[in-house]
C-alpha cells in the first residue's frame, strides 16, 4: 500500500467515523433517528470489535475478492439477524454464537487458513447472524429501526476496515505474521470469554 493510498483509507475511516454526527440533528433534543446508537453499539463489546477486527485480518489475508466480498458478506447477513432480532424473534446461542466466533475467526487468521471465498463468505455470514440478532435485540426503545441499522452497519464496515487495513499493512511493511499474531490475540480473548 502506498502512502498516497494509505492516506485516503483513513481519510475515508474518518468521514465513516463522523457520519453518527448527522444523527443529533436536532441540538439538545437527545438521539435523532437512532443512528448514533447504532453506530455505537459495536464498539461498545469488545467481543464485536474483536470479530469484526478478525473479518477484516482474515479478508486480507486472503487477499483479492475476498477484501471486499467477505466483510460484505458478514454485513449482509449481520443485517438479516438485526432484524429478526429488532422484530422480537429469539434465536438460540446467540451469546454462545458470539464468542464461537471470536475464536473461531482469531484462530482462523492466526493460522493464516485459505477457503474457497464462497466458504469463507458463508462463514462468516453465519456468525453475522448472531452478532445481528444482538444488535438488533438490544436496540433502545423508540428508536427508528432503520437508522438505527444503518448506525451499527456502518460501524461494522469501520472495523472491517481497520481489520483490512491493519492486514495489508502488517504484510507491506512489517510481516505476514503480524496479523496471525494479533488472530492469535482475538482467538485467546475467545477463549477466555469462553470460560468467564
Amino acid at each position: 500500500m502506498q502512502s498516497h493510498e494509505l492516506t485516503r483509507c483513513i481519510g475515508w475511516g474518518a468521514a465513516l467515523l463522523l457520519l453518527p454526527a448527522l444523527a443529533y440533528a436536532h441540538v439538545g433534543s437527545g438521539y435523532s433517528g437512532g443512528m448514533a446508537q447504532g453506530f455505537l453499539h459495536p464498539w461498545m463489546g469488545i467481543d464485536h470489535m474483536a470479530a469484526m477486527l478478525a473479518v477484516g485480518l482474515w479478508a486480507a489475508q486472503r487477499g483479492g475478492r475476498a477484501i471486499w466480498a467477505v466483510p460484505v458478506s458478514f454485513m449482509v447477513v449481520m443485517l438479516l439477524g438485526g432484524a429478526i432480532g429488532m422484530a422480537g424473534i429469539a434465536l438460540p446461542w446467540v451469546e454462545p454464537g458470539i464468542v464461537a466466533s471470536v475464536l473461531v475467526l482469531g484462530l482462523l487468521v492466526a493460522a493464516a487458513v485459505r477457503l474457497p471465498l464462497l466458504a469463507s463468505s458463508v462463514l462468516v455470514g453465519l456468525f453475522a447472524v448472531f452478532h445481528g440478532h444482538a444488535h438488533g435485540t438490544e436496540m433502545p426503545a423508540m428508536t427508528s429501526g432503520l437508522a438505527y441499522g444503518i448506525g451499527f452497519v456502518l460501524a461494522t464496515a469501520a472495523l472491517h476496515g481497520c481489520g483490512v487495513g491493519l492486514g495489508r499493512l502488517a504484510r507491506r511493511w512489517a510481516s505476514p505474521r503480524v496479523a496471525q499474531y494479533a488472530g492469535a490475540l482475538i482467538a485467546a480473548f475467545g477463549l477466555y470469554l469462553g470460560f468467564a
